[in-house]
């Protein structure tokens, strides 16, 4: 039995790519907003993902096999309000992700609206609006082969009775809606948008039509409803506007920005969201702020930690990472590229779900004779104000001041991941954290250096988040006996580069 939405009369966060991840779809439904859209995500990145049950956080998340990124995650508190949105030109891999994902999300979109080139040159998004078979054919898949509502949101044509032409054959395929973004594929924010167009198309359909493109006069939620009476439709989607404040949606009007992002931050914490995605997010609601001296922290935090510190809510954060962690959630530090058979395919063993098993790297026995080192540990660039200060110089001179040849490193790269081994003074030493690039690696493998050789201090580096402490440590007493933790090391989701996609689970 297929599903329903009622998508008349609904004000909607928009699809917005590295904005609409879970704390901010949940904060838009918080202040008013009755569905949500997730970022687009192109369609072979949900097949490749495996679907996994996190139990720490309560949530449903589709993880990456190749490096373990969280590509979606929803829980309860958005269940029948979350609208997938995809990127794709294949109606074969459109109704593969659909029946994938229909049991997680209320309904799936397909971007036709997208113009940047990414998307144009592989076939997605506005393209499709100039290949009609195909995005017919993409659409009447969906349509018949899942069980919830299938929709999409288009750009406006130069040429409005095209665009009307073009709306109707898109409803002919049985959608329920249609998102029309009051822009052509040349034309940017900084355009305005064509009301009379969206109107036109209201007018001719029999399906709803949902208003898109009019942040510009928005800034309240009376703004939203105005909109939508110009454009003729009882329904909009809200995008920079709620990016910028997503309290847009109250009916007693927005918060105070510091208020929102608190909550947000808050949201963050609480589904151990990536600090890269959070600090974009903050970034886009601070806006010419982040010239001020707060947005100039912001720009130099690399952490949950120390972006939560600048709102005064670092305890808060560090209480939570630890009880996870504590809880024994698959976080970044966890992670393993997966287990290769001789030809590079995953290795298949027994029923059980890679997400949680094939992420370890199952390594041969260690024959080398110098003895292995190991610690899991971390590289956060912010931690070092200078080239000079940076782990690899650190260990080149303490090489120098004791008369001992230089350190040699080794690197290897399994899937998207990389992990450094150094052998110095007849020893080898590594760390276990996988990191995203070589250079973070053997930065890495050098702070485990000189952890062990006593140059670096262990407290030092749980301080700053580049370890976590042991669960028989004096933090974990503290969060046994207290349920918070008074130390400032970094918690379990921490990301250690910048603008890099958060590993969450394993």
């Amino acid at each position: 039995m297929k599903s329903d939405i009622d998508y008349r009369n609904k004000l909607v966060l928009a699809p917005m790519v590295r904005v609409g991840t879970l704390p901010m779809r949940l904060l838009a439904l918080e202040y008013g907003a009755d569905l949500v859209y997730t970022e687009e995500i192109i369609d072979w990145k949900l097949l490749r993902a495996e679907r996994h049950t996190n139990e720490v956080l309560g949530t449903i998340d589709y993880i990456d096999t190749t490096d373990g990124t969280v590509v979606f995650r929803t829980c309860p508190d958005e269940r029948g309000k979350v609208v997938l949105q995809i990127g794709t030109a294949s109606a074969e891999r459109a109704v593969a992700v659909g029946q994938m994902m229909q049991n997680d999300v209320a309904a799936i979109d397909v971007n036709m609206g997208c113009p940047k080139d990414f998307s144009i040159k592989g076939g997605m998004g506005v393209a499709l609006l100039y290949d009609l078979p195909r995005a017919k054919a993409i659409l009447e898949g969906l349509v018949q082969g899942v069980r919830i509502p299938v929709t999409c949101k288009i750009r406006v044509m130069p040429d409005l009775d095209e665009t009307v032409a073009l709306a109707k054959e898109l409803q002919s395929t049985g959608i329920r809606a249609i998102g029309v973004h009051g822009r052509t594929k040349t034309e940017r924010p900084r355009d305005p948008v064509n009301e009379d167009a969206i109107a036109r198309v209201a007018n001719a359909l029999h399906i709803p039509v949902i208003a898109n493109g009019g942040s510009q006069s928005i800034t309240r939620r009376h703004d939203i409803l105005r909109f939508a009476q110009r454009c003729s439709t009882t329904s909009v989607m809200v995008a920079r506007a709620a990016e910028w404040n997503c309290s847009v949606f109250r009916a007693d009007g927005p918060l105070p920005l510091d208020d929102v992002i608190r909550r947000y931050l808050e949201l963050s914490v609480r589904y151990d969201n990536s600090p890269s995605n959070t600090k974009y997010c903050v970034q886009m609601m601070l806006r010419s702020l982040q010239e001020s001296p707060i947005g100039r922290r912001l720009l130099d935090s690399q952490t949950m930690q120390q972006i939560c510190d600048i709102w005064d809510m670092g305890e808060y954060c560090r209480e939570t990472q630890l009880r996870y962690h504590f809880a024994g959630i698959k976080g970044r530090r966890a992670c393993r590229p997966r287990t290769q058979s001789g030809d590079g395919s995953p290795v298949a063993e027994g029923n059980e779900p890679s997400a949680s098993k094939k992420q370890c790297l199952e390594e041969s026995p260690d024959s080398d004779p110098e003895p292995l080192n190991e610690e899991n540990v971390c590289f956060i660039r912010s931690n070092f104000s200078d080239d000079n200060s940076l782990p690899k110089s650190k260990l080149y001179l303490h090489a120098v001041r004791n008369g001992l040849p230089r350190a040699q490193y080794e690197v290897q790269q399994k899937d998207k991941l990389f992990r450094a081994t150094i052998r110095f003074d007849g020893q080898r030493y590594t760390s276990s954290f996988w990191e995203k690039n070589k250079r973070y690696a053997e930065q890495a493998a050098a702070l485990v250096c000189l952890l062990k050789r006593g140059v670096e201090s262990r407290d030092e580096l749980i301080r700053n988040g580049a370890m976590l402490p042991a669960k028989n440590g004096p933090a974990a007493a503290v969060v046994e006996q207290t349920g918070s933790s008074k130390t400032d090391a970094a918690g379990e989701s921490e990301t250690n580069g910048e603008a890099r996609p958060m590993v969450e689970s394993c």
